[in-house]
């Protein structure tokens, strides 16, 4: 079969033909139609992110597809349904084993594409905003990086959850896409003080950066007493230099979120979260902005989209 492996940390993937895998105890056979791509496949292949599988390995963290063998042990699945999973790595492939208890049964109205795009953007910033900022009505919300594939889903989440929101993005294409979003309103950070413009929209209550840099330093400048600032990831490449003492002074917390760990050790914050955003995207609430779907013949274009920034929201590869 097709697989995008990693064999060094050299940063450039192959598409190369290995073994079919087999599912062994609790685990599932997975025949994928379509896998999203994310920030940190980039830093994967580079052996920058905060997990290094064993080489060689398979790219891909988001697959989604139709279950075709079962593992022993497995009950809770069966042979044909439409899952998603998040696997952290293994889904640019045509078929992949994965936990069973990883697998998320889609909505009946949830294609594959859209299913490959949703869970980490979308569960990212659910958990982000409501379990670890507490995001309430009425209060304003600064998002950094809000064109980018969570980006654009804490504008949509926000919206929901009754914020104001004040999106962050470079460009008036990537400006109009977080509007039509929802944002309220929204700054260019190519051309804008983004400190200045927060401060006169009232300042900001919850910041939710997947920058970092100079624009999280301008932002946390531009909080509100109480306010609560939410380190999502480092885009730019730096990482901000946080002030304790202006911490203390203002009363701002600093909150760090890493979404795929709280399936190691609280697992039930992601399942409880990831129920309202399944019942929010069937209520027609939610819909994922893919930007680019490539075959995955065409997947080292699709990763460079993500490299240069030349995507919005999400970049989905399909199998066919």
């Amino acid at each position: 079969m097709r697989a995008v492996q990693i064999t060094d940390h050299s940063g450039t993937p192959k598409l190369a033909q290995i073994d079919r895998p087999t599912p062994q105890s609790g685990e599932v056979l997975v025949n994928i139609a379509a896998c999203g791509l994310n920030f940190a496949d980039l830093l994967m292949s580079q052996g920058k992110y905060q997990e290094r599988p064993a080489l060689p390995t398979v790219l891909g963290m988001e697959p989604a597809g139709q279950i075709e063998a079962l593992g022993s042990d497995v009950e809770s699945l069966k042979l044909g349904d439409r899952i998603a999973v998040f696997s952290g790595q293994n889904g640019l492939a045509d078929y992949g084993v994965f936990a069973a208890n990883r697998c998320v049964p889609l909505p009946d109205n949830m294609d594959f594409v859209d299913a490959a795009a949703f869970q980490i953007a979308y569960g990212t910033s659910h958990v982000a905003l409501d379990y670890k900022a507490r995001l309430q009505p009425g209060e304003t919300l600064l998002v950094l990086g809000a064109a980018g594939g969570v980006g654009l889903t804490a504008v949509e989440i926000g919206k929901l959850m009754g914020a104001t929101v004040i999106a962050c993005a470079r460009g008036a294409e990537k400006l109009a896409i977080c509007k039509k979003a929802g944002a309220d309103h929204v700054i260019d950070s190519e051309t804008q003080d983004i400190r200045e413009v927060v401060k006169s929209l009232g300042g900001a209550d919850v910041v939710y950066d997947a920058v970092g840099g100079d624009q999280f330093e301008a932002a946390f400048r531009a909080c509100n007493p109480d306010a609560r600032a939410l380190l999502i990831g480092f885009a730019s490449g730096n990482l901000p230099q946080i002030k304790p003492n202006h911490m203390l002074v203002k009363n701002i917390s600093v909150i760090g979120l890493y979404w795929g760990a709280y399936l190691n050790f609280r697992p039930e914050v992601v399942t409880d979260s990831m129920r309202q955003l399944f019942a929010w995207y069937a209520a027609g609430k939610l819909k994922p902005h893919v930007s680019h779907t490539l075959p995955l013949d065409q997947a080292l274009d699709a990763l460079d989209l993500l490299r240069s920034r030349k995507s919005t929201g999400k970049v989905v590869v399909t199998m066919e």
